[in-house]
């Protein structure tokens, strides 16, 4: 099993109508084929300043090389991650 996460702030004001449609946009990576347990989540600590977090889990090295180049997960990540985004940090874990 691979947990793919991914934390981030948008270049949206808080709140704005902006951030709510990337985050309901984003939704669309959940019905990508091996995509398993997606969450959308609000980062609530005071020791970073990242406002949010996706987390999915993956059967397999397969299954997210299958994420990675589905033509939905590219086209999210060309036209809406890129240009709006502000900066993230990407984790990949597998269980030890």
């Amino acid at each position: 099993m691979i947990r793919h996460s991914v934390i981030f702030t948008l270049k949206h004001p808080a709140g704005s109508a902006e951030e709510g449609a990337f985050l309901r946009d984003a939704k669309i990576l959940a019905a990508i084929p091996g995509v398993e347990k997606f969450e959308q989540l609000r980062q609530v600590s005071r020791k970073n300043d990242y406002a949010f977090g996706f987390s999915m889990e993956f059967a397999d090295q397969a299954a997210y090389s299958g994420y990675n180049d589905h033509p939905d997960h590219v086209a999210f990540v060309r036209d809406r991650w890129m240009p709006e985004v502000e900066r993230f940090l990407e984790i990949d874990y597998v269980l030890i």
